[in-house]
């Protein structure tokens, strides 16, 4: 494998690790817990892995252990510092006991019901410390929800030995991992499951879990190359750049990165929502700014646009619902196969309810199309299809056009997704995913299910971050999903009244009216820990 010279010098680099996982350690557990929502129905569905305490590891004497043969996968998007969450759980059972072993099973969920799977040594996880990426086994979409797919996945992991499976993904993969784990400890299989909370989105956290990993380098990725653009807006003085940022459910990325850089204009999904705004009130929003700033001889600035601010338009949201409920198979949950996508579209539009109706033909025809048509492996619109950049960017100049205003409106436009998802870890989240993996083992160890491996305090040294596990059905309640009501981690979306938004909002008339950016530049892996060691400032500002 050939490697490049930050690749060498980065493989040297060892990820710090709390002081409170860095000798023996013992489980001290708090009180008994409850999901966020529908307790009663969330303990019925999870009766042997509901309720039970948030623990906190603390030094503890050491004792003697037996081997311990360990399974991971690695499930759905990618996000960077995945690698380093699998070295964290290699080294953590080997230090259990050396003759302990790490089995990958390959290409996500679906590896453990194909029983496709790796041994995971030495030799291979050197290759892949402190690297970006889910290749060292791959990644998958594989929903582990049917009792064949747990029958399948029990024969493997008997034949393996393996003791325990560490599940490394979103807020759907560990809603699964929780399902996987009351499954194998109703039929008593004496097999754990853990999950690690894994996003670039950022919207797997609560008051147990700070942040998900990859959001921090995902951030600093998109702000460098949100920072080149606006060093060249500010040189050329010739363009509006609108820049859509992954973030379908919540606009963390886009508030963190117009934290980050400081743009003329950033759109909040769920202030949206809670304004009610129609897709007219955002259009006349950026147009008002844009005509604002053109008045002062500026005919230029930088728009943040989260991928989801589509669904979060109230009667867009609505229209949205239905078709994901028509779409859908009643009887089998499936979407619903048509002959041709004409027929597709005819049936919509006599299926859904006459305002529904009059909000989609409102719609660029092209937009109402891909509403109508692309469909998710869940049944869900596929939002991110949806240009909304452009979508905004042609309604904006329709509407200077109309009002006269601005008339050296120029745009260009960007989508920032992909880009950020296998960056090279920050060395916050080099040392954050460590931290989870090593943390997994030390559940592992303790005989713990249904948990999920949490570090926090994680503002402070990272010798001081605390370590332990809260029981993923803590953070359960009921939603509607694909035409039903299911079991699902609740999302955390920005809080509008929380210590981040109301930065954001006391800055962005002045970001707006001045040219105020700011260049973050690259991710620096060597050099002063300001530079090199700093969380997310939505981090910051959360625990200040």
């Amino acid at each position: 494998m050939s490697k490049s010279a930050l690749q060498i010098a980065r493989a040297a680099y060892q990820p710090k690790l709390p002081k409170a996982l860095q000798g023996p350690v013992v489980a001290k557990e708090g009180a008994a817990t409850q999901s966020v929502g529908d307790q009663a129905k969330i303990k019925e569905l999870f009766p042997n892995t509901y309720g039970l305490p948030v623990i906190e590891f603390v030094p503890g004497a050491a004792q003697a252990s037996e081997p311990i043969n360990v399974g991971v996968i690695l499930s759905g998007g990618q996000a960077p510092g995945g690698h380093n969450v699998i070295s964290g759980l290699f080294d953590g059972v080997k230090s259990i006991n050396p003759a302990s072993k790490l089995y990958g099973f390959i290409l996500g969920p679906g590896g453990l019901v194909d029983h496709n799977y790796m041994e995971l040594t030495s030799d291979i996880i050197d290759d892949y410390r402190n690297t970006g990426g889910f290749d060292i086994i791959g990644s998958g979409r594989t929903k582990l929800e049917k009792t064949e797919q747990f029958e399948k996945g029990i024969e493997i992991l008997r034949e393996l030995n393996i003791k325990a499976l560490v599940i490394i993904g979103g807020d759907d993969s560990n809603t699964n991992a929780c399902v996987l784990a009351e499954y194998y400890a109703a039929k008593k299989y004496g097999v754990q499951v853990i999950g690690c909370p894994k996003t670039i989105d950022g919207d797997l956290k609560n008051e147990q879990i700070e942040t998900s990993f990859g959001f921090d380098t995902a951030c600093k990725t998109y702000s460098e190359l949100i920072g080149n653009i606006q060093r060249d807006c500010n040189s050329a003085r010739k363009y509006w750049h609108f820049i859509k940022l992954m973030g379908r459910s919540a606009s963390h990325i886009a508030l963190e990165c117009a934290l980050q850089t400081q743009p003329n204009i950033c759109l909040i999904s769920e202030e949206v929502e809670a304004k009610e705004m129609s897709l007219d009130d955002v259009v006349n929003y950026i147009a008002d700014i844009v005509a604002a700033r053109a008045d002062e001889g500026c005919h230029y600035g930088t728009v943040l646009i989260p991928e989801g601010l589509i669904e979060f338009i109230p009667a867009i949201k609505k229209l949205i619902k239905e078709l994901n409920e028509v779409l859908t198979d009643p009887v089998t949950g499936e979407p619903r196969v048509f002959p041709d996508a004409e027929e597709q579209i005819a049936y919509v539009k006599r299926t859904i309810a006459k305002e529904n109706l009059a909000v989609l033909e409102s719609l660029p025809e092209d937009v109402a199309r891909q509403l109508c048509l692309e469909r998710d492996p869940h049944g869900n619109v596929q939002v991110s299809l949806i240009e909304t950049e452009k979508l905004l960017s042609r309604m904006v100049a329709d509407r200077l056009k109309e009002t006269k205003r601005a008339p050296k409106f120029a745009t260009q436009h960007h989508f920032f997704g992909y880009e950020g998802r296998c960056a090279a870890p920050s060395n916050y989240d080099a040392d954050y995913c460590y931290s989870l993996g090593y943390n997994a083992s030390r559940l592992i160890a303790a005989g713990k299910t249904g948990y999920m491996s949490i570090v926090k305090n994680t503002t402070a040294p990272a010798s001081e971050w605390v370590a332990g596990g809260v029981p993923i059905t803590m953070m359960m309640n009921i939603e509607r999903r694909n035409g039903a009501d299911k079991p699902v981690i609740r999302k955390a979306l920005v809080e509008l009244d929380g210590a981040p938004f109301k930065f954001f909002a006391a800055h962005r008339a002045e970001w707006a009216k001045k040219t105020s950016y700011v260049y973050p530049g690259p991710i620096q892996y060597f050099g002063p820990t300001e530079v090199c060691d700093q969380p997310t400032k939505t981090l910051q500002l959360e625990q200040a």
